[in-house]
């Protein structure tokens, strides 16, 4: 109970912190329009950075057809073009005002151009005061150009690169065996007392799983340290060199950005979150009523007209599909990326293999809910599809299980029994009884009189054959040398008509053989001298063995 309650005041704790959030954000969002007005206006200016040696000098806009990332990198070109040449002088960098805009020179070399919504984008009111900024910001690029690729400056840094390497180095072997060390001191400490309060909380605080915590924390506490100490590493080394500074400088971006991303995308995905938590809760409470009224149906507990007890749970199965197709159209347009051309191009891939691959797969399912409402048969009947006779064990959407009449376990295709004549002995043999019937031949000179008796007799011996409706004998065919009889006897059980045939066929031959009467079946050829009978004084010749009546 404790468990429990502790559960329910976390999530209460969890909802009451995401609802007040949500209400923050969007009273932030609704105090401080312009504000998102200016940084949505300022995503919108197609506008880029200048980089020269690794450092960002200022940014300019696109201008009609010249794009703001191809002015940006053509100024960063002329500007490093120039810097590069190391007899030229930094001072020559100029800014001549003109009829729109102003151009920056150096001495008579053109290197780019300042516009007024340059000046703006920048916060600028005059074109001609960003000029002298961004020709200020030049003239200082180009020193340090130079600066950085001197000799002297490249050797003194790489050999600060090698340093901070050897200091990294020592750091992480320190931190792995302080770490090492830690976490033997606490394993030391610690593992006895959480024994203890484990004996204490009557075993609902386990020790290993508390341990598994501590282990955890300790695990990330050094990954996130050692992490810090290769991001520290990297920034410092790279920002030694110009080909690597920017990259360096932008390094904890790179981390940052994409978490950034997936934040706001989850904040901006709560209230889908909630619509399919709600559909979710609601779609789940209709599937419990469908189960709840079919499994009423299924116990007989509710009657409906023409409508069986053994077409609940597969009608069942159809609804809570529909249900279920239902809720995923509704939920499809509030699930992310549904509408990117991604997830449209996977989902018809999906259907395009379901497609292919699914035609038995689909017809073994229509089969399976076509025999149900045939009502061909249902678990326990006694069948014979094709040339297969068995007992039906499992019906299920794809395939029928039968056990044959030798205990063997068959697995037939719906779509197979679907396309069989199916023959069921027990439908039915519970009202009216089944009818087993054996024929024999007989000669003319037997009188038929005798013969139906004797097989009525047969009958009537048999155990587990009814007495109503009477057993009858039939003549099915008059041929060269015999005469065809038919015993014909109900039963209520057709899963014993395997041994009835059996007790039948036996009473039958002793009936005929008590009255010296020749069975001439299944051919016949000439007359014996001796009539081909079994007297009775041979019947338990050894091994056999007379039973005694029950």
């Amino acid at each position: 109970m404790k468990v429990s309650s502790i559960n329910m005041r976390l999530g209460q704790l969890l909802l009451l912190f995401l609802s007040v959030f949500w209400l923050f954000t969007a009273f932030a969002d609704n105090t401080n329009p312009s504000g998102d007005y200016n940084q949505q206006s300022i995503k919108e200016i197609d506008h880029a950075t200048v980089i020269v040696n690794g450092d960002v000098l200022f940014e300019v806009i696109g201008i009609r057809a010249f794009p703001a990332k191809l002015r940006a990198k053509q100024i960063a070109d002329s500007i490093s073009v120039v810097a590069a040449d190391a007899s030229s002088d930094p001072d020559m960098v100029h800014a001549v005002n003109k009829k729109d805009r102003v151009e920056v020179l150096f001495g008579d070399q053109h290197l780019f151009y300042v516009v007024d919504r340059d000046a703006e984008f920048q916060g600028i009111d005059n074109r001609v005061i960003a000029a002298e900024t961004f020709t200020r910001i030049t003239r200082k690029a180009i020193i340090s150009y130079r600066h950085d690729r001197t000799s002297s400056v490249i050797k003194k840094n790489i050999m600060l690169a090698l340093l901070r390497t050897v200091v990294l180095a020592a750091a992480l072997i320190s931190i792995l065996w302080i770490f090492r060390r830690l976490d033997k001191f606490i394993e030391k400490i610690f593992k006895h007392r959480v024994k203890k309060l484990e004996a204490k909380s009557m075993r609902i605080l386990q020790s290993k799983q508390v341990w598994r915590v501590v282990g955890g924390v300790l695990k990330l506490i050094k990954a996130v340290t050692i992490l810090a100490l290769f991001y520290i590493f990297l920034t410092t080394v790279m920002n030694l060199f110009p080909w690597t500074r920017y990259f360096s400088r932008n390094l904890l971006q790179l981390v940052l950005n994409p978490l950034k991303a997936m934040g706001t995308s989850i904040i901006d995905f709560l209230p889908s979150l909630f619509f399919l938590l709600m559909l979710f809760l609601v779609t789940r409470y209709i599937l419990k009523l469908m189960y709840g009224f079919f499994d009423a149906i299924n116990r007989q507990n509710l009657h409906l007209s023409s409508f069986e007890s053994e077409w609940a749970w597969p009608t069942y199965r159809i609804a809570r599909l529909m249900v279920i197709i239902f809720a995923v159209v509704v939920a499809y347009p509030y699930i992310p990326g549904s509408s990117s051309g991604a997830f449209k191009g996977i989902s018809l891939f999906l259907g395009v293999l379901l497609s292919l691959g699914s035609t038995s797969f689909i017809s073994n399912i229509i089969a399976g809910y076509t025999m149900t409402y045939r009502r061909a048969f249902k678990v326990g009947d006694r069948v014979c599809i094709g040339e297969t006779v068995g007992q039906v064990t499992e019906v299920r959407l794809m395939v029928t299980n039968l056990t044959s009449l030798k205990n063997e376990k068959i697995v037939m295709p719906n779509s197979t029994i679907l396309n069989s004549e199916v023959v069921n002995y027990s439908t039915l043999a519970k009202e009216k009884g089944l009818i087993l019937h054996t024929s024999v031949g007989i000669g003319y000179e037997v009188p038929w009189r005798q013969v139906e008796a004797m097989l009525l007799e047969a009958a009537a011996r048999t155990t587990g054959l009814m007495k109503e409706p009477a057993p009858f004998v039939l003549q099915t065919a008059l041929t060269d040398f015999a005469v065809t009889y038919e015993i014909n006897a109900y039963c209520k059980n057709a899963n014993k008509m395997v041994m009835l045939y059996s007790e039948l066929h036996r009473n039958i031959q002793d009936l005929f053989n008590e009255h010296n009467v020749q069975i001439m079946t299944p051919n016949y050829v000439a007359d014996t001298p001796e009539p081909k009978v079994v007297p009775p004084s041979q019947w338990y010749t050894a091994p056999a063995t007379k039973l005694e009546p029950e």
